[in-house]
């Protein structure tokens, strides 16, 4: 008889670098999770070009910096309402016909930019118009984007599953605007425009090939009333008004993006505007490719806590710096910070909210996250005005620690939260056991 030998050991060191890397699982586990992390990886790239090319045409068209920030009023509302209302729709309808509804409408916008570049003389209020209307499908299409991912992985790959879309968010964030640069300094507006659209019907044909998702046989038409009733169910849960509540004092006080290009001339050193904007996204990038660990990880609210608190520390210490190259690796230490806490609160998102109130809550979290950064800016832009560039920055970073550390000790629940034993995700990890989503994945 042929003796057989099990394979020798791993080195140590192999098995740390494996448990660091991105968990895979849901992407080998969940055809539809694989259809819908590329779709969205095309068109974050795509939007990113979309993203510089709107205020570089305005610049070019009116000479007008009021005019270019005027973009950011005119999305703010149809980005409250619509969010709001499209959790309700989420809940009420099938989730994968909202999205491919809303990713065409979106291709169909990114079209009308395409022509009115084609011009002989381009208008400017087609870019308003536009931007409000892209705000609009946005807030429709975000909450059934994140209410459906529960359904289409397993409970305990939730984590996995968010740092996977993560990283290929922030991919996209360093990419796009750094190939929308070259793209229209040598092909063009139009060019960058006419990608967009392409990556828009990709985005299409691949959802198209998702399973339908549709809503629960009971689910209520959406109503004002179906709002506030997940309002009142947010409201229930301290846990989750603790994520909602930090990520926006958070970005109120510490997200000072406006004032970079001041900042960077306070350092003499205008050539490093681009990578101060692209320092977020790269330490955002190297958390995501190293989130083996995430899914360890139970005590998921502490882990908010202390990293909204990292955000702020390293924006304070950003302001405080006079060399280029020590701001741009304390703003990549802030993006990494800022990863870590989204990555969890995503967690408890996902592994507690009922899935009847998932898109409701998913609108809500589209406000937490949106509304605060806009916010921010205008804080920064103010105190900036009163004081000067670099207290803006530490300041406002000193405060966010503050904020954070209010929050945290009014909201103990929050920093009690485990995946583990908390009532919330237990029940809903055995209502997933119950209908077999647990241990029946698609084919590849």
């Amino acid at each position: 008889m042929t003796e057989h030998h099990p394979p020798p050991p791993s080195p140590p060191s192999t098995g740390r670098l494996r448990a660091l890397l991105p968990d895979l699982t849901p992407w080998h586990a969940s055809a539809d999770f694989r259809r819908m992390w590329l779709a969205g990886l095309v068109t974050v790239f795509g939007s990113f070009l979309t993203f510089i090319a709107v205020p570089l045409q305005l610049k070019d068209l009116t000479g007008s910096a009021l005019a270019v920030g005027a973009v950011g009023a005119v999305e703010l509302v149809p980005l409250i309402v619509f969010g709001l209302y499209g959790g309700a729709l989420a809940d009420a309808m099938d989730r994968r016909k909202l999205i491919l509804w809303t990713e065409a409408g979106l291709g169909v916008l990114s079209a009308m930019l395409l022509l009115n570049t084609l011009l002989p003389h381009p208008m400017i209020w087609p870019l308003y118009v536009v931007a409000a209307l892209v705000s609009a499908l946005t807030g429709l299409q975000r909450p059934a984007l994140q209410a459906i991912v529960p359904r289409i992985v397993a409970h305990d790959q939730l984590p996995a599953a968010i740092a996977l879309n993560s990283m290929r968010w922030q991919a996209g964030a360093i990419a796009g605007p750094s190939a929308a640069g070259v793209i229209i300094a040598f092909s063009g507006l139009s060019c960058a425009y006419a990608l967009d659209v392409a990556s828009y019907a990709v985005s299409v044909l691949l959802t198209l090939r998702l399973a339908p998702s549709p809503a629960s046989h009971d689910a209520d038409k959406p109503s004002l009333r179906g709002i506030l009733e997940g309002a009142r169910y947010a409201w229930s849960r301290k846990e989750l008004l603790g994520t909602y509540a930090i990520d926006m004092a958070a970005m109120f006080f510490a997200f000072p993006t406006a004032i970079f290009p001041f900042l960077a001339d306070d350092l003499d050193a205008r050539w490093a505007l681009g990578l101060m904007y692209a320092a977020g996204a790269v330490g955002s990038l190297g958390v995501s490719l190293t989130s083996g660990w995430v899914s360890r990880v139970n005590r998921h609210g502490r882990m908010v806590v202390y990293a909204a608190a990292g955000w702020g520390l390293a924006m304070a210490v950003a302001g405080w710096m006079h060399n280029i190259w020590l701001v741009l690796l304390f703003l990549a230490a802030a993006g990494a910070c800022d990863t870590v806490s989204g990555l969890f609160r995503s967690a408890i998102w996902d592994q507690t909210i009922p899935d009847e109130l998932r898109g409701r809550l998913a609108g809500i979290e589209l406000l937490s996250y949106s509304v605060g950064p806009q916010l921010g800016q205008v804080r920064a832009g103010g105190m900036a005005a009163l004081t000067n560039v670099r207290t803006s920055v530490w300041a406002g970073g000193l405060a966010c620690v503050a904020s954070v550390g209010l929050l945290a000790a009014s909201l103990p629940k929050l920093m009690s939260y485990d995946q583990r034993t908390d009532e919330h995700a237990v029940r809903m990890r055995e209502r997933k056991a119950a209908a077999g989503q647990d241990s029946v994945t698609e084919a590849a």
